[in-house]
């Protein structure tokens, strides 16, 4: 977060308690043109890996404070008219990450440039060094994330529920058959997500006829509502008309609809 942003966001803060009302609306104050997308479509699945410990570093990334996707207003408007497509086959979106901190990709950087944290390798990136991640194209110094309209997705049966993943189970390669590999509750689409290898590469013809189908299917709705895919990556799609060319830096915190439930 900038330091007029930083600002901005005190000053309103002593506005707020001066009138008596809540402070902690403000933490989740978004910067002009963001919105969350539980606010656009709730309907669309969130497993936001960043945030937790189920990702390829093993632990919360910087700048993740709370499990939401947070995208561009025009992105968010482009996923709720994929969702309402999809539901017409009983489908749905799941989304793993969306806007991306620059906090959190220098954090990526760092953590690959340290031999010793391969914690998570077996799962997400079983055949690939870890040293070679930015130059394969798996990770960038300047993500596509951070300018608030890219979008790391797949797709599930309609009215699934994500459970948690279970820390006691040993990991699985992300690149066995499905069935065999972590069960994130999506269709066959050859890999798990976020699966740091070749096999994760849109058109690869190994993970079979099935896989290749829906991740052609992915890439058709995808593409209808205007976003664009990246060949190394089956679940990666950035729109092609995004609002923003910079990136921004400002935290991912919860929702205002989450922090004002009713009480029971």
């Amino acid at each position: 977060m900038s330091a007029r942003w930083r600002q901005v966001l005190i000053r309103a803060g002593l506005v707020l308690m001066m009138i008596g009302l809540p402070v902690q609306v403000l933490a989740s104050a978004l910067p002009r043109g963001f919105v969350y997308l539980r606010d656009v479509d709730p309907t669309i699945v969130q497993d936001i890996r960043y945030a937790g410990s189920h990702n390829f570093v093993g632990r919360p990334i910087k700048g993740y404070l709370a499990p939401e996707c947070i995208l561009s207003t025009s992105a968010a408007n482009a996923l709720k008219g994929v969702q309402r497509m999809l539901a017409t086959r009983k489908l749905s979106l799941i989304v793993w990450d969306c806007y991306r901190p620059k906090r959190a990709v220098d954090d990526f950087l760092q953590w690959s440039r340290d031999p010793a944290r391969t914690e998570m390798k077996a799962e997400f990136y079983p055949r690939t060094d870890k040293r070679k991640l930015f130059a394969l194209g798996y990770l960038a110094i300047r993500s596509a994330h951070s300018r608030g309209s890219t979008v790391d997705l797949g797709v599930v049966p309609a009215a699934f529920s994500s459970p948690p993943p279970d820390p006691s189970q040993p990991l699985r390669a992300c690149t066995a058959p499905k069935g065999e590999r972590f069960e994130d509750g999506t269709i066959d689409l050859g890999t798990g997500y976020d699966c740091l290898d070749v096999l994760g590469t849109t058109s690869n013809a190994a993970v079979g006829r099935t896989a290749l189908d829906n991740r052609q299917m992915l890439r058709s709705v995808m593409k209808g509502a205007g976003f664009r895919a990246y060949f190394k990556e089956w679940w990666h799609f950035e729109l092609v008309n995004a609002p923003f060319d910079h990136g921004f830096d400002f935290d991912i915190s919860a929702a205002p609809s989450q922090n004002q439930k009713p009480a029971r």
